[in-house]
């Protein structure tokens, strides 16, 4: 059984997946639904840190190597344009702009988008993680009713 917690905890991490795959994985193989929220949301987070002191700099650093320099271009684009997005949108609102984009679970949002564009528009550090914690709460709680429908519909 801890075996599987450890696979949601870990699916949470992998960027664009993240709890929007490892909730409902857990709610399809029958685990605690809160025992899997928490590891879920915990997995989502641990990198978010990370991400915002660092992910840039390596960005930066990799985006003319050979390797790997066009995934790492792919990724600085992605967070300008999510950033400026968010930004142009959101004016003063951008803790709001921030929290709704990682909370509403679409492909191409969530922590590590979040993150990438809070690190890219220079966002403070506390209140991105906040607004990212909050929204990463609000995706959680998304998709653990919307996989509750999608299992209770199929397993009744």
């Amino acid at each position: 059984m801890f075996k599987k917690y450890i696979l949601v905890f870990l699916i949470s991490m992998v960027p664009l997946v993240e709890l929007r795959f490892a909730i409902p994985y857990a709610v399809g193989i029958g685990l605690n639904n809160v025992l899997s929220f928490i590891v879920a949301v915990v997995g989502n987070m641990l990198p978010v840190p990370i991400i915002y002191l660092f992910a840039r700099r390596v960005l930066e650093w990799g985006k003319d190597k050979k390797v790997i320099g066009k995934f790492f271009m792919w990724c600085l684009v992605k967070g300008e344009k999510a950033g400026k997005k968010l930004e142009a949108k959101a004016g003063k609102g951008l803790f709001w702009a921030l929290f709704l984009f990682v909370g509403i679970p679409l492909p191409g949002t969530g922590a590590w988008t979040g993150t990438l564009a809070a690190s890219i528009l220079n966002m403070d550090f506390k209140k991105s993680v906040l607004a990212i914690l909050c929204g990463v709460l609000l995706a959680g709680i998304i998709m653990l009713v919307l996989s509750f429908g999608v299992f209770g519909s199929v397993f009744s």
